[in-house]
């Protein structure tokens, strides 16, 4: 157990950090996931910019690593590009 009452402090601060990391990661990760499988392309282009915040605003604060939001959003932009295109006959 903490031995000074600044480690109780961190403790405490870490927990309630640590939830709320939690949640917005599972909160990206069941966005994106409705993203890739959505086949509507008018919610898939309307959707993606609140997406790609959301991912931003979690590699900035350190919850997901950057590479991996880079990533996320390159694959994400790969899929809304492929179905904005016109299909060639």
């Amino acid at each position: 157990m903490a031995n000074h009452k600044s480690a109780e402090k961190r403790i405490r601060n870490t927990k309630t950090k640590r939830s709320i990391n939690r949640y917005q990661g599972r909160t990206v990760r069941n966005a994106v996931k409705k993203l890739r499988e959505t086949e509507d392309n008018d919610t898939l282009v309307k959707d993606l910019p609140k997406v790609v915040s959301q991912i931003d605003k979690l590699a900035k604060k350190s919850v997901i690593h950057k590479n991996k939001a880079s990533n996320l959003k390159s694959k994400l932009m790969r899929r809304a590009n492929a179905a904005a295109a016109p299909v060639a006959v």
